[in-house]
């Protein structure tokens, strides 16, 4: 066989994002290294993933172990650090069972369907509508982007797959429409990520608690990016006095190692028996290493205590910049998921900070999207006010 070495003038990767102009070689806590040898302070965490840091000692010695043993078998067969995982997901949760894939998306996938499983067969009625809300994100699957209520990530993709309403976000007297459509379940961000960083209140979702119970409608929560000790509990719904029926988990999960799940209780779990879910690699054993060295070293570190204590100080280094500012609209977020309303310099923040060796994110063109690891220090974050200083000041300045 002949094998061709020509070059082509076309990149071999298709081009589905855009890129910053660095190649990232090498991390390690808070840092990320690019293939020039130059070092940038990563406030990204690989977009609420690395939560413990890059590379972080306690995962890579889990990972190192598992890699000697078993890479990989069939979900037929029983993985000792899928039980492990999923003993501690409900024991530090409100739910009963978990099912494991290998993304965020692919999670929402599995309460959709969940949904309108428990729907049809659980409790025997036709129902099969999900009802999410306005500027959410939910994921790029076709089911899950349909889900997503956003209609510049569902453009080119018609015709979407039926069976999603959109309500307004935060907006208590649109909930009464949920009682019309009598949906089988009800998904929603507890902070909306991509959305542009904007936390749900309180009384709200209370409120859609309510008219779940009442109803008996699922109520999911997507804890893909607020999850895992992000917003300073191991999920956001815990600050929020409730109890959802199913709960979406990736991202921070296997601290970057690809891994996904919903955690449900035991009346929604039923609904799925053999046969009618599965994925093969979810859950394999280098997977479920991942996060159960992830999870048990959040809990036995006492993690969310230090991610508390830290976020005020972070809130409060980001308060002096809102009051210098004038452009500065807003400073919103739980935990260490923050966001910097600077109406449409977004992008261009972004790009600028690069310069002066920082990584941060927009959510949106009107919002920088702040997200260090859990693991983030007071010095880092002084080096990072540092960073963003000199940034608002080259933007000032036109630079």
């Amino acid at each position: 066989m002949t094998i061709n070495t020509s070059v082509s003038q076309i990149s071999p990767v298709m081009a589905t994002y855009s890129r910053f102009p660095i190649t990232l070689v090498k991390g390690k806590g808070s840092y990320v290294w690019d293939d020039q040898g130059k070092k940038y302070l990563d406030f990204t965490s690989g977009i609420a993933t690395c939560n413990l840091g890059h590379v972080p000692d306690v995962v890579k010695a889990k990972l190192e172990e598992q890699l000697q043993n078993l890479w990989h078998c069939s979900n037929l067969y029983h993985i000792p650090n899928q039980q492990e995982l999923a003993a501690l997901l409900t024991a530090n949760s409100c739910c009963d069972q978990v099912f494991f894939c290998n993304s965020g998306a692919e999670a929402n996938e599995a309460a959709i369907k969940l949904a309108r499983r428990y729907a049809q067969k659980v409790k025997g009625t036709d129902s099969f509508e999900v009802i999410t809300f306005q500027q959410s994100f939910h994921g790029r699957t076709l089911a899950t982007l349909s889900a997503t209520g956003q209609e510049k990530i569902q453009q080119g993709f018609a015709p979407l797959v039926k069976g999603f309403s959109y309500l307004p976000f935060n907006d208590i007297e649109a909930l009464e429409q949920i009682k019309t459509l009598e949906p089988a379940a009800i998904l929603l961000e507890l902070v909306q990520g991509e959305g542009g960083v904007i936390p749900a209140n309180q009384e709200w979702v209370k409120k859609i608690a309510e008219i779940c119970v009442e109803k008996d409608i699922l109520l999911m929560v997507d804890e893909i990016q607020t999850g895992i000790g992000r917003t300073g509990t191991l999920f956001a719904y815990q600050q929020y006095g409730i109890e959802p029926d199913v709960i979406s988990v990736a991202k921070g999960l296997g601290s970057g190692f690809p891994i996904g799940a919903i955690i449900a209780k035991e009346k929604a779990a039923k609904a799925f028996e053999p046969g009618t879910h599965g994925s093969t690699f979810g859950g394999n054993p280098l997977a479920t290493a991942a996060g159960v060295a992830t999870i048990s070293h959040i809990i036995d570190s006492n993690l969310l205590k230090h991610v508390n204590e830290i976020s005020v100080y972070f809130d409060e280094q980001l308060t002096k910049f809102k009051e210098k500012y004038t452009y500065i609209e807003d400073i919103r977020g739980k935990g260490l998921l923050k966001g910097i309303v600077v109406g449409n310099k977004a992008p261009q923040i972004v790009q600028k900070a690069i310069e002066n060796e920082l990584l941060i994110l927009t959510a949106g063109p009107n919002v920088v999207r702040l997200l260090p690891p859990l693991t983030v220090t007071k010095e880092e974050i002084n080096e990072f006010t540092k960073a963003l200083e000199k940034t608002f000041q080259s933007i000032e300045k036109g630079e």
